[in-house]
């Protein structure tokens, strides 16, 4: 099973483009309806014609709500990235494209939505403008297709595209660790209770398993799993997946808690990091600088400590302690994005190296 997630500025048709693939209407909300602009994560699936199917997240483009789609992107095999052709590249094309590239998103397909709107000689010159600006990222083999999701043009060939580019992306692995379900929304249904969702990673999930969510180490019992509205007694890593939950109510959880086996992780305020720094980051990251860290499904505020140099000018690398406002799990290889809080902007990404180091003073360098 693959996860993939839209990328794009807002009102490029990503949600337009996914009802139109999926039937499925990926906007929840009356605000959203009314607004005709999407707030949250949303939520879809689609069979391709390999007869595989596909979970799909709808992100919002708006800047406003980056945060939200930062909450989605955690768990992505590979993106479907929308540019309408009558407006090309913008603003939250490029974060959202730079987001995909700091988190090592590496295969993508590009949808060209509204080419019903321009001629065959713009939308050439928009497909070349996209080249272009994919060629130095981690999407830079990604297909273009010209669709248009009003007259359904293109659609089949997007799906054939989508089917092609995941014969080509890794599965996930064998599936023999801890279970880890980054939980992205907590809800009660009448007749079930606690309802939570995410991308289950790392481990199988079954039903009556005690689990803990972290990190304010509660205890539950998994009452149901469903995948894609159907019911399931086990779930592989890579699903996206609701699970009920017994034992615990649905206001004790938030978006960013982590679903995972009783005594497997302990939660930390402290990550060493290897990170990258946008060359478009406004200025560097220095000792003690207030950044807002965003993995998994989680937000935290945290202070940086940079460990084998004064500071990370744009366009470097290098090794960093996180310490964090409020604690969080992660393990070792987990993706990140840092965003500065305000004006709020994307400035880094990288992996977890070490979830539980010691502290370390600035410029004392890394434990290797």
């Amino acid at each position: 099973m693959y996860v993939l997630g839209t990328a794009g500025h807002v009102d490029h048709g990503k949600s337009t483009l996914v009802k139109a693939l999926t039937g499925i209407d990926p906007d929840r909300w009356a605000e959203e309806k009314r607004r005709e602009m999407t707030i949250d994560l949303g939520f879809a699936w689609l069979t391709l014609p390999s007869g595989r199917q596909v979970s799909l997240i709808d992100v919002p483009g708006h800047e406003r709500f980056i945060k939200n789609m930062l909450a989605g992107v955690g768990g992505l095999d590979a993106a479907l990235l929308v540019i309408a052709a009558d407006e090309s590249l913008m603003p939250q094309t490029n974060e959202h494209l730079a987001i995909l590239d700091l988190l090592g998103v590496a295969h993508a397909v590009v949808a060209l939505t509204k080419s019903d709107l321009v001629d065959a000689d713009w939308l050439e010159l928009v497909a070349d403008e996209v080249h272009e600006r994919l060629a130095a990222t981690s999407l830079a083999n990604a297909e273009l297709v010209a669709v248009s999701a009003r007259s359904g043009a293109g659609l089949d060939a997007l799906r054939r595209a989508i089917d092609h580019m995941l014969d080509q992306t890794p599965p996930r692995g064998n599936g023999s660790g801890a279970p880890r379900l980054p939980i992205d929304r907590a809800f009660t249904i009448g007749g079930f209770g606690t309802v939570v969702t995410g991308t289950l990673i790392d481990g199988p999930l079954l039903l009556g398993q005690e689990v803990e969510i972290l990190p304010s180490g509660l205890r539950a019992r998994v009452r149901g799993l469903q995948m894609h509205q159907e019911r399931v007694e086990a779930a592989a890593p890579g699903t996206r997946l609701a699970v009920n939950l017994a034992g615990v109510h649905h206001r004790e959880l938030r978006r960013g808690d982590l679903l995972t086996l009783p005594e497997t992780m302990r939660p930390t305020q402290l990550l060493d990091v290897q990170i990258r720094v946008l060359a478009a980051a406004p200025h560097p990251l220095t000792q003690n600088m207030a950044l807002d860290l965003f993995i998994g499904a989680a937000e935290t505020p945290c202070r940086i400590t940079p460990l084998d140099s004064e500071a990370l000018a744009p366009g470097s690398s290098g090794w960093v302690q996180l310490r964090l406002a409020s604690p969080i799990a992660a393990v070792h290889g987990d993706r990140l994005i840092l965003r500065i809080p305000s004006p709020s902007i994307t400035v880094a990404g990288g992996t977890v190296v070490d979830p539980h180091p010691p502290r370390h003073r600035a410029g004392e360098g890394p434990r290797r």
